[in-house]
C-alpha cells in the first residue's frame, strides 16, 4: 500500500468512544496528578493510555509513544482539550505512516498549551465561573435550595465544552495531519511551534520571575546610587534574565533532578535575601 493510499484512507483505528474515553480520563485527573516536575504530564500520559495501546502493538513502539507524553505539560483543562484531540489524530497517523516524528507531536503541544491556557482561564475561570457563582449566591442569599446546586452547572458545562473540544481536535487534527504529510511541511511544523513555544515560554519567564537587588553605594556628598537603576539603565529585567539562563545552563548539562534544582534555588534566594543581596 502506497502512502498517498495510507492517508486517503477512511478507516480510522481510533474511534468516538476511545475519543470519548480519553477525554473522560484527562478531565477526571488532570487537576490531580500535578508535580513540580511536569504538572500535567501524568494525566495527559494517563488518558492516552488507551489509545496508545491501541495505536502501538509492539512493547517498544508503546514504551516511546509513554515517554513522549510523559513530558512537561500545563494547560486549562477545557480549553487545552484540542490539543488531546489533535495528539490522538497524531499518534494515529504515526502508527499508519511512520512519516511523523514523536518530535512533532512534543513540539505541537508545548506550542499550543500556552495560548490556549489564556483563553480558557480567561472564559472559564474568569467569566464563566463567576456569571454562575454569582447567580448560586444570589438565590443562597435569599435562602433558595436552588443555591447550592447551580454550581454543579459549571461542572457540567465544562465537562461538555471539552468534549466537544476534544472531539473537534480530532477531526481537525485527523485532516491537518493528513494535509502536512502530503505538503512535506513536517520540518516546518516542528520549527514554528518550537518558536510559539519559545515565545510563551519567554513571556510567562518575564511575567513570573521578578528580581531585584536592594544593594546602593555611597558616593561623595552622601548620596547613593542605587545598583538596580544602574542595571535598569542597561537592560531592564536583565537579572531574571541572568537567572533564567543560569538555570537553563544547569538544565543542558545532562540529567536533572528537578526537585533537588527546585530546593537549590530556594536555598539561594534565601541566602541572598538574608545578605541583603536580592
Amino acid at each position: 500500500m502506497t502512502k498517498e493510499n495510507i492517508i486517503n484512507d477512511k478507516n480510522q483505528l481510533v474511534d468516538k468512544k476511545l475519543v470519548q474515553k480519553t477525554w473522560f480520563r484527562y478531565w477526571l485527573s488532570a487537576e490531580m496528578s500535578n508535580s513540580y516536575e511536569r504538572l500535567q504530564s501524568l494525566s495527559f500520559c494517563y488518558s492516552m493510555i488507551p489509545v496508545l495501546k491501541k495505536l502501538y502493538p509492539e512493547e517498544n513502539d508503546l514504551k516511546e509513544a509513554l515517554q513522549r507524553h510523559l513530558n512537561f505539560f500545563n494547560t486549562e483543562p477545557t480549553w487545552g482539550a484540542p490539543i488531546l484531540g489533535i495528539s490522538i489524530a497524531m499518534e494515529e497517523e504515526k502508527s499508519l505512516t511512520k512519516e511523523i516524528p514523536g518530535e512533532a507531536i512534543t513540539a505541537l503541544k508545548t506550542g499550543l498549551m500556552g495560548p490556549l491556557a489564556g483563553i480558557g482561564d480567561t472564559i472559564d475561570w474568569g467569566t464563566l465561573k463567576t456569571i454562575i457563582y454569582g447567580i448560586a449566591v444570589t438565590f443562597a442569599s435569599t435562602g433558595n435550595i436552588l443555591g447550592a446546586f447551580i454550581p454543579v452547572l459549571f461542572t457540567v458545562l465544562t465537562f461538555i465544552i471539552g468534549s466537544c473540544l476534544t472531539r473537534f481536535g480530532y477531526t481537525t487534527g485527523k485532516n491537518s495531519v493528513k494535509s502536512i504529510l502530503q505538503q512535506g511541511w513536517i520540518k516546518e511544523l516542528i520549527f514554528g511551534t518550537s518558536i510559539l513555544g519559545l515565545f510563551m515560554m519567554g513571556a510567562l519567564t518575564s511575567n513570573f520571575v521578578k528580581i531585584t537587588t536592594p544593594l546602593t553605594f555611597a558616593i561623595a556628598d552622601g548620596q547613593n546610587i542605587a545598583v538596580q537603576d544602574i542595571l535598569n539603565s542597561i537592560a531592564p529585567g536583565i537579572l531574571p534574565l541572568c537567572v533564567v539562563f543560569g538555570i537553563y545552563y544547569f538544565l543542558t548539562k545532562g540529567k536533572v533532578n528537578y526537585g533537588l534544582l527546585a530546593i537549590g534555588i530556594v536555598i539561594v534566594c534565601l541566602l541572598c535575601s538574608l545578605l541583603g543581596i536580592l
